[in-house]
């Protein structure tokens, strides 16, 4: 049976569902505001428990706030999705068509790619190979923009990657469209897609750069963990969330 929602439930979603997505950090926080304006009593530690009273409750209505990994700085988030659509069909009432037909094909660059990434070239190129009305450069260029502006796309000096709420919302999807494809972090076992790869050719597991940061911090020779293969990448520092705008 669902439970029964106090104002401190309602006031936690409404604000979820404006911003769309927020950070473990953030929605600790934002717990603790909702409690404490509706004088209920907080426990830090309950978060998960609080949360899944809301989610009992928007289950009928085919929604569910679920967490996920930003691949940016292996914190974890929270995003209010729609369970009915598990595909890009969700987005149908903000893009057109075409505009759909070219998320796709980014997605599909992404995935496909060793770094997770896809350069604004390549984008442009697609946008040429459409089947649909094409898009001018111009019109791709302020779609690309709206994809960052609304929390699908990240964007770094040119390259395009899947936001943190993309893979979150998108993660049937993108699982059922691309299983020979996908690989998992083999730390935390989520999807991997901006990652370090094993160089040995019978091995090749994908560890996310946070996850590659936490494991092998303190080690003086880094090995795989699944091979024990030197690791001969660059071994990043663990990186805390300082911003909402790369999401």
């Amino acid at each position: 049976m669902s439970r029964q929602l106090g104002d401190h439930h309602r006031r936690f979603l409404q604000t979820v569902m404006t911003i769309g997505i927020t950070s473990e950090k953030e929605a600790k926080a934002l717990y603790q505001h909702c409690c404490e304006t509706h004088k209920t009593q907080c426990a830090p530690d309950r978060l998960e428990e609080f949360i899944e009273a809301i989610n009992s409750r928007l289950q009928p209505m085919f929604m569910q706030i679920r967490k996920g990994m930003s691949e940016e700085d292996g914190q974890q988030h929270y995003a209010l999705v729609n369970t009915a659509e598990t595909d890009i069909t969700r987005m149908t009432s903000d893009y057109a068509d075409n505009e759909l037909e070219l998320f796709r094909k980014i997605m599909d660059l992404i995935v496909s790619s060793e770094n997770g990434k896809a350069s604004s070239t390549d984008i442009l190129n697609s946008a040429d190979m459409m089947t649909s009305k094409k898009l001018k450069k111009g019109e791709t260029q302020q779609l690309l923009l709206r994809l960052v502006q609304d929390k699908w796309l990240c964007e770094s000096q040119g390259e395009y990657n899947l936001s943190t709420r993309c893979i979150i919302e998108m993660e049937p999807y993108i699982r059922a469209m691309y299983q020979d494809q996908v690989k998992v972090c083999h730390i935390c076992h989520n999807m991997a897609f901006q990652c370090q790869i094993c160089e040995n050719p019978s091995c090749g597991i994908k560890i996310h750069n946070p996850c590659v940061a936490r494991y092998f911090k303190g080690r003086m020779e880094p090995h795989c963990p699944a091979c024990d293969d030197f690791w001969p990448h660059e071994i990043p520092e663990v990186r805390e969330l300082h911003s909402l705008s790369k999401r």
